[in-house]
């Protein structure tokens, strides 16, 4: 099956057609760092992880870049705030991003340019403008000039006339139209500066993606993306002010990710409802907000609740579940690698197939998820099978290779979606942990438990063992009676 990508210029799906054959060459609008990560950035940042890692999976030669805006009104009012020099705010927190990043294993970009890195490359885009006649000086800043560019608009599907007629917008006296939008602005006391042709400044937020991408993979790309709250202003600037200093055109294929509401309401600072990753990490399992989050198709909004999570998190402890099963049955798990890929066969290559399928269609990673559960519960079913029956039957070679087949192709799917990174053993542990200090939950207090439950199967007091294991089941401990002894885990 080709694959098709939804492009939000033309609105519509379309073959994935790249630019040079077998290379594809993404840029995607990172943050502005003068705070820290919110779910909405982990959502759209995880997307295109996964198209990143599906992309190059299937064989492309993926040049993957994703920018830092360290420069901008935002991080000089924070930092005055606060009264930290703008650059080290930046750098502060370009760090936490990584530490968020790295918790919810998301790959780092083949590229990841500073827009205070490339000056000179703005200040040389911005003056082929204005020797175009496009854009315009006044009064230290330079001003793009919407009017002289024919395709304004085509992207959010706003005509220029009727955002006029409508329009509240704050006057500026200086420009042409007061849709023109800055592409270099004169500093003011105190704030950072570059010189340039149109005096000390700095440049304007839009401009910097432009003059970054055009620098790194040259005039015309096959994917842009981030989230749909970019399309206007933003990216339809983008286009405006590329296509019309290159005469090309600038992207192939627009995506964009849908929002993250929370509780049904849309985030925003006024509600006070914005989660910090770092804090959702507190309470869950980095890979259980990755699923969360591509549990829905990108393009559709996400409403993330504690409940909603805490359902997809079970599911999570489920899938780890099986792979514990599976270890013990083959002594270890597979290790997923090309070579490995080749040899699936009968079901495992059956799930493999409609995952792909899935993501071919447009990046549907909620069908893929649902394949992935579908996978999940066959193996079980095949494990419970092979469980049952003696050790000594001649079909327990086949029943192996068809159990180590069956795992590859589930750890395969995990590991495009970036899940199921982590020995079973470690995730559970790790949950333990952090549920045990959420909770406030002595671990001894259920070591206790089950040794006095061990001691009233001992005496044949069954009632008395049954009431123990459901008042560890209330608190959310599993536990399992092994031939080693009894194990327990927290479960979500």
């Amino acid at each position: 099956m080709t694959l098709t990508i939804y492009n939000s210029l033309s609105r519509s799906k379309e073959p994935f057609e790249t630019i040079d054959p077998g290379k594809v060459k993404m840029y995607v609008c990172g943050p502005t760092v003068y705070d820290s990560c919110h779910i909405g950035h982990a959502r759209s940042i995880i997307v295109f992880d996964v198209i990143y890692r599906y992309l190059a999976f299937a064989g492309y030669d993926v040049t993957y870049v994703r920018n830092f805006t360290d420069i901008d009104d935002k991080i000089i009012n924070r930092a005055n705030e606060i009264g930290m020099p703008p650059a080290a705010l930046a750098e502060k927190y370009i760090q936490e991003f990584y530490v968020d990043m790295d918790a919810l294993n998301v790959l780092r970009p083949t590229e990841e340019p500073r827009a205070t890195g490339h000056i000179g490359n703005i200040i040389r885009l911005i003056e082929k403008l204005v020797e175009k006649g496009i854009a315009y000086a006044a009064g230290g800043d330079v001003f793009f000039s919407v009017d002289l560019f024919d395709g304004y608009g085509k992207l959010s599907g706003r005509k220029l006339d009727d955002m006029e007629a409508g329009a509240r917008v704050e006057i500026d006296t200086r420009k042409k139209n007061p849709f023109d939008f800055v592409l270099w602005k004169a500093s003011k006391p105190g704030e950072p500066e570059w010189d340039s042709p149109w005096g000390k400044g700095r440049p304007g937020w839009h401009i910097e993606c432009s003059a970054m991408s055009k620098d790194i993979l040259g005039e015309s790309l096959d994917i842009h993306g981030g989230g749909k709250d970019l399309i206007f202003p933003h990216h339809e600037n983008e286009i405006a002010q590329s296509e019309a200093a290159s005469g090309k055109t600038f992207v192939k294929y627009w995506v964009h990710n849908g929002f993250v509401n929370i509780n049904h309401e849309k985030m925003s600072k006024s509600l006070g409802n914005f989660l910090m990753i770092k804090d959702i990490l507190k309470t869950y399992h980095p890979e259980a907000v990755r699923l969360f989050l591509l549990s829905h198709h990108y393009r559709t909004p996400v409403d993330f609740s504690d409940e909603a999570v805490r359902n997809v998190a079970g599911g999570l402890d489920k899938i780890y579940t099986l792979l514990e099963r599976v270890e013990k049955f083959l002594g270890q798990l597979p290790v997923t690698g090309a070579d490995q890929y080749a040899s699936l066969s009968g079901a495992a290559k059956d799930f493999w197939s409609q995952f792909t399928s899935a993501m071919n269609d447009d990046f549907n990673t909620a069908q893929g998820i649902g394949v992935l559960y579908d996978a999940v519960r066959n193996l079980n079913k095949l494990l419970d099978s092979c469980e049952k029956s003696d050790s000594g039957n001649p079909d327990d070679a086949e029943n192996r290779r068809t159990v180590f087949n069956e795992c590859l192709a589930i750890l395969k799917i995990g590991n495009i979606l970036g899940i199921l990174s982590q020995p079973p053993n470690d995730y559970f542990a790790r949950k333990k942990e952090a549920v045990l200090e959420r909770q406030s939950v002595d671990a001894g207090l259920i070591e206790a438990l089950i040794q006095e439950r061990k001691d009233a199967r001992k005496s044949k007091d069954f009632k008395k063992a049954d009431e123990i294991r459901d008042r560890l089941k209330a608190m959310n401990i599993e536990i399992e009676d092994r031939p080693e002894g009894t194990v327990w885990k927290v479960m979500s």
